[in-house]
């Protein structure tokens, strides 16, 4: 496993982008595998772009590529048609795919946790929907996730705790 990258956290945010960088782990490109219903999925990232076509086919195909990048780029494209209902699943798909992620991945658990309070951000001009949008006007939805992620993930620490 690689070793885990801890940044400086600055006036209590983090922002995270690039897999190689701070906090890289927190990329849904990062090379953790997912397993979800049974299915083990090389990232995050391709589970979640093969969750937008009703063609199982499809989604079999994007699990079987070899990097995230692919991953994403098949999921993006639209020679194949996507699900009716994505953009109202869409955001619980991520949360799955990353609760998933930092459940079954101890050491990326304890990073998150180690976050504290800090406001996380996907910092990128790349998107403003899932990150920041580069200016701070984006809609951060992947930051908000890794932050419920991270609420959810203490409540049910703290009620393990209390009940042993």
């Amino acid at each position: 496993m690689k070793s885990l990258k801890r940044g400086n956290v600055a006036m209590n945010r983090i922002e995270f982008y690039r897999v190689s960088e701070a906090y890289g782990e927190f990329s849904n490109f990062a090379p953790f595998a997912i397993e979800i219903d049974g299915v083990r999925w090389p990232t995050s990232e391709h589970f979640f772009q093969a969750q937008k076509f009703v063609d199982r086919d499809r989604a079999e195909a994007i699990r079987q590529v070899a990097s995230p990048m692919v991953a994403a780029r098949m999921g993006r494209s639209r020679n194949h048609p996507i699900r009716a209902d994505w953009e109202s699943i869409k955001n619980d798909t991520m949360y799955r795919a990353v609760l998933a992620k930092f459940r079954q991945h101890a050491p990326l658990q304890e990073l998150l946790l180690a976050t504290g309070d800090a406001e996380i951000v996907e910092h990128t001009p790349n998107d403003s929907y899932w990150a920041d949008g580069g200016d701070g006007r984006g809609l951060n939805m992947l930051g908000k996730i890794l932050m419920r992620v991270r609420a959810d993930l203490r409540e049910q620490s703290e009620n393990t705790m209390r009940r042993g």
